[in-house]
């Protein structure tokens, strides 16, 4: 089975909503063959998905609500065909994993996998007010949906580029 990962820092409000986008646009596109999850680089496994995530998830009809985070690891990343990180600093700490440089992308950047700075990251809405957690849904929404088309291309061709 095809596996795409989202990694964030808590995987409590970025990666949830990106892997519940994702998992939404597949299934509009009669996609079910895939394993869509995300996990958190400085979390612990267990932490439910923010508050203010699950409710504008739930205004676009994406239900999170049952999101538990995942602690990032080496196996989470080498089961993975593709891994998108949120945020440069995420990028740069899943770059010493084997083989990053055929699967790792930051969200905003893929296809390319060169542009892994500050400018093609997601800011993390931890703690923020309800408008910051919609700016960032759309954010990744808008990098999701402008991939999705690549992303179906790899899923069809069952591995990575």
């Amino acid at each position: 089975m095809y596996k795409i990962l989202y990694v964030c820092t808590g995987n409590t409000c970025r990666s949830p909503m990106a892997e519940g986008i994702l998992k939404k646009l597949l299934a509009e596109n009669g996609v079910d063959t895939v394993n869509v999850s995300s996990a958190g680089i400085g979390t612990l496994d267990g932490y439910p998905a923010t508050h203010n995530a699950v409710e504008v998830a739930a205004r676009h009809d994406i239900d999170i609500s049952h999101h538990h985070s995942t602690r990032m690891n080496e196996r989470i990343f080498k089961e993975s065909n593709l891994v998108f990180a949120l945020a440069a600093e995420h990028h740069k700490q899943l770059e010493k994993m084997a083989n990053s440089d055929q699967k790792l992308y930051m969200l905003k950047s893929f296809p390319s996998p060169n542009q892994s700075d500050a400018e093609h990251s997601v800011d993390d809405p931890i703690g923020g007010s309800m408008e910051e957690y919609l700016v960032t849904f759309k954010e990744i929404h808008t990098a999701i949906e402008s991939a999705l088309p690549e992303i179906l291309t790899r899923i069809k061709e069952g591995g990575s580029k």
